[in-house]
């Protein structure tokens, strides 16, 4: 008798889950929803005209992009208001800048939110920006403008950057920290601790904080093919659990999206993650101002 041919290897698993592990609607009726719910909010502190939504995160990670994707979806169009660099070898942002986003229905107005960007931050101890001027920001010291130094944080003594009197409406009202997805595994322990002593501080001064993965559609294949099975992916699954392990942060404060990088046009089931996102980030911050409100009302 001859050889007898070697089994067939076994299939591979399936990377794609029976049903989503969190429910999403992706209909066009959705997107406008909740679309015209963020371009109707005002916060609950009727004394406040928006709120502060700071973004962090590693040089690369993809907060400039994410302004700038919100961005288009309210001007209806792809916008570049915030710089980004597509390289993601130093950080792009420089400045401690305010962007808010014009609502051109209402010339000269802007809708009722406003996003702080800073510089990424590094590994290193002496590179991208320091904790200390992340943490000053939380507390509304940073005037606009003040330049990032790498070796040193901002000095309370500095009579031009650093305010010594913050109002409520230059305090930080929601703190998102923003990492990309296909870079989550080379994340080490220094990026890490700088990451922690972040969300500390905003622990103790009662700040919320949500997650934004990007870059989903470079981490996972299934993804990449479809926007739609992004809650139906394994991997993203396990990425975001993995992700909450690290970092401490719960699960139902990590919400996955794509940035708008290399589209001409818009495109629905990119709007929809976004929007989700920025709903979740409003609703966190909103909470957060209307509990104080009403402690001191």
């Amino acid at each position: 008798m001859g050889n007898s041919a070697p089994p067939p290897p076994p299939p591979p698993p399936n990377p794609e889950l029976d049903t989503p592990w969190r429910p999403m609607s992706w209909d066009n009726s959705d997107r406008e929803r909740m679309l015209k719910e963020l371009k109707d909010f005002t916060p609950g502190d009727q004394n406040l005209a928006a709120l502060r939504i700071l973004l962090n995160g590693q040089v690369g990670a993809g907060k400039s992009s994410f302004i700038n994707s919100i961005n288009s979806i309210f001007q209806g169009h792809i916008t570049t208001e915030a710089l980004a660099d597509s390289t993601g070898g130093q950080s792009f942002t420089k400045t401690y800048k305010t962007y808010n986003i014009e609502n051109r229905s209402v010339p000269g107005s802007s809708y009722a939110f406003v996003f702080n960007d800073v510089m990424g931050l590094e590994a290193a101890e002496r590179g991208g920006v320091r904790v200390d001027d992340i943490i000053n920001a939380l507390k509304g010291h940073i005037k606009e403008g003040y330049k990032f130094n790498p070796d040193t944080p901002l000095s309370e003594r500095d009579p031009y950057y650093y305010n010594n009197n913050p109002t409520w409406g230059d305090k930080v009202h929601c703190i998102v920290t923003v990492v990309a997805a296909d870079r989550l595994a080379i994340m080490n322990d220094e990026m890490v601790q700088k990451q922690r002593r972040i969300r500390e501080a905003a622990s103790e001064l009662d700040i919320p904080q949500v997650a934004v993965l990007t870059r989903v559609d470079e981490a996972c294949k299934l993804v990449k093919n479809d926007l739609r099975k992004m809650y139906k992916s394994k991997y993203i699954k396990d990425l975001i659990e993995r992700f909450s392990y690290k970092l401490g942060i719960p699960v139902n404060c990590i919400v996955p999206v794509k940035n708008y990088h290399n589209e001409l046009d818009l495109k629905n089931d990119v709007d929809v993650l976004l929007l989700k996102a920025m709903k979740h980030i409003v609703n966190f911050g909103d909470d957060y101002v209307r509990k104080l409100y009403f402690r001191n009302d």
